[in-house]
């Protein structure tokens, strides 16, 4: 959202006298911005970029469209608000059927598309066991026990038998699981088994944003803009608790600005790299969970044609697609890295465009962010981005090496990896090796109530909305309120 100018202070119920400080103008800070000043608070936002939105942005690529850079998807339809929202704003919403995913092998040859639903369908059984057995075996599983761990070990269950035809379809399948890295930001050999099922989402479809997020987070903005204090390109450097002296937070600039309660919505990564910002420490079970819970590297690349060839005859592409660990690029990525793109011709009407949006994840994150940023200028990125994903594209149904439709024309990539603001990554997840991930985010939720320090974000979500932008949007609904309930009684909303 571009930025804003200053509004004044906004009070329906007139102004209590109490003054409460946000640090980051994302999902949760806006929610939290939003309710205080219902209920009569004056709020000042803190804000390090010159926009709203946090991970939540929008960029025009070549072709014209508007695509979202963070945020893409609602995760579970089904009495979600931001689904609400998306009604009330008239934002184009979809979903694909993943039966109609292509699959290409890792030698590069296209899967028939039964076959290939065979393995979607497939996938998510395993994965469906993985939840179920995490739920009710999670104090009994060993912390070092991958989510890829229980996939081998069960693969056997979904794909029975015993000669070689059965050998290969388990090796297929465990190369499609390898796709959940897309999903949680980091690479599934990684991923906690034993606390698998606080990666399951509210209920109902996930829907792709098709009409991006601009509209719903200008509704969740403007009562803030209205409302509140903005204070943009401002930067946090210290956060003072009651027992230092009063709440507050000392700025980049020099500011000391005073509230009588602060809530910090930073991203997960931001408060790892930044404990020592905290005045007092937080408490050392805080300060634990905080560095507990892991922290993703998600990023996409979006690479448009002038047309959209796939999708020429048949419509044979319509959804995903997926590269299994390709042993056809190894000058390129010798590690075999998994690719995967959604394809954005097939959306209806004039979000439609002939555009791959890839999603990449770990250490193909770091590779492709790092060749990007030591580049010069868009020439060389863009060369370095079509030859890179040349590979993949290439082998989607279609595709000539002599049609201009193939050819490329157009691309933008994230850096999240290189954003401070960010926490340089993006969305929490749990690794092997965590003991007690579920009390770490109840521990984070909880905040240091008695400093005045309040902590929101998609890391202090509901347990069905970690790692979301619906958990973003309802953790700040739950720390407003109980701000509200501190101070009067009463409250709104909230979880």
């Amino acid at each position: 959202m571009d930025q804003a100018p200053k509004g004044g202070y906004l009070s329906c119920n007139g102004s209590n006298g109490r003054h409460i400080g946000v640090i980051g103008a994302g999902m949760a800070g806006l929610r939290s911005a939003e309710l205080l000043l219902r209920a009569g608070f004056q709020v000042t936002v803190i804000e390090g970029r010159d926009r709203l939105g946090g991970r939540t942005q929008q960029f025009r690529l070549p072709n014209g469209h508007e695509v979202d850079v963070g945020a893409n998807w609602i995760h579970g339809a089904a009495d979600n608000p931001l689904m609400e929202l998306a009604r009330e704003t008239g934002t184009a919403v979809c979903s694909f059927d993943p039966m109609t995913s292509l699959v290409v092998d890792e030698n590069g040859n296209l899967l028939p598309v039964e076959e290939g639903a065979e393995y979607s369908l497939m996938m998510w059984i395993l994965f469906e066991k993985a939840f179920e057995y995490s739920r009710e075996h999670t104090a009994e599983i060993d912390p070092s026990t991958s989510l890829l761990d229980f996939c081998r070990e069960r693969v056997a269950e979904v794909v029975p038998g015993t000669d070689e035809s059965f050998q290969k379809k388990r090796r297929i399948l465990l190369q499609m699981c390898e796709l959940w890295g897309n999903y949680v930001g980091s690479p599934i050999r990684g991923q906690s088994l034993k606390f698998f099922w606080l990666e399951e989402s509210v209920e109902g479809e996930n829907l792709f944003c098709a009409g991006t997020y601009r509209r719903i987070l200008k509704k969740i903005a403007q009562p803030v803009v209205e409302g509140a204090n903005i204070l943009y390109q401002t930067r946090a450097v210290e956060i003072r608790g009651r027992s230092s002296g009063g709440v507050g937070v000392v700025t980049a600039d020099g500011q000391t600005l005073e509230f009588d309660e602060l809530i910090v919505t930073t991203p997960l990564g931001w408060l790892k790299q930044n404990l020592g910002a905290f005045r007092p420490s937080l408490p050392d079970r805080l300060a634990q969970a905080i560095q507990s819970i892991d922290y993703g590297s998600l990023e996409k690349v979006y690479i448009s044609f002038p047309k959209a060839f796939w999708l020429t005859g048949d419509r044979t592409v319509n959804g995903f697609c997926h590269w299994l660990t390709p042993a056809y690029d190894l000058h390129k990525n010798p590690s075999r890295w998994a690719n995967e793109c959604l394809e954005l011709g097939s959306l209806e009407g004039p979000n439609g465009h002939a555009t791959l949006l890839f999603y990449i994840n770990g250490e193909e994150s770091s590779h492709v962010t790092s060749k990007v940023r030591c580049l010069t200028g868009p020439k060389e990125r863009e060369e370095f981005l079509f030859s890179f994903f040349k590979p993949y594209y290439s082998r989607l149904p279609l595709y000539d090496e002599n049609d201009p439709n193939c050819q490329p024309n157009g691309c933008m990539s994230t850096d999240w990896l290189s954003d401070d603001l960010a926490g340089n990554g993006s969305y929490s997840n749990f690794q092997i090796g965590l003991r007690q991930g579920d009390q770490d985010i109840v521990t984070m939720r909880a905040g240091v109530p008695a400093e005045g320090i309040w902590l929101a974000g998609e890391h202090t979500a509901p347990f069905t909305a970690l790692g979301t932008v619906t958990g973003a949007y309802l953790s700040g609904e739950d720390v407003a309120n109980r701000i509200i309930a501190v101070h009067r009684e009463g409250a709104v909303g909230g979880f």
